[in-house]
């Protein structure tokens, strides 16, 4: 598959997990795309999915219990809802964890990716 795009990669990864790990990814990259259409997405660090808008925004990894969802500039960023749940010590960096089961706050977590671009978009100028 080394002439694959990202984007391919990503689908044959969701197909690959064949679990509710690869739904829940697949649901937070449908998310993802409706909050921000112009995302970009990359292949990095040898198989993690990553999410590009005038800088890295997150990466999707999947883990045995979680779908793990790493914010690049999480600790930046308002979290009126109190989605993050994970990494929450380092200065830069925050994470979602996603469990098998758990509803996830659609409007909350697409409002964060947005705020996310703004926060990177805010850097360049």
């Amino acid at each position: 598959m080394s002439d694959s795009t990202p984007s391919q990669l990503i689908d044959q990864r969701i197909a690959d997990l064949g679990d509710w790990r690869g739904e829940t990814l697949a649901r937070l990259r449908a998310l993802i795309h409706e909050a921000i259409p112009d995302v970009t997405e990359e292949w990095k660090w040898r198989g993690v999915p990553t999410w590009y808008a005038d800088g890295m925004l997150f990466t999707g990894e999947t883990y045995k219990a979680v779908v793990k969802m790493t914010f690049a500039k999480g600790a930046a960023l308002a979290d009126p809802n109190g989605l993050f749940n994970a990494s929450l010590g380092g200065n830069v960096r925050r994470a979602i964890d996603f469990r098998e089961g758990e509803a996830i706050d659609e409007a909350a977590l697409k409002a964060l990716f947005q705020e996310a671009v703004a926060a990177n978009r805010k850097g360049k100028k």
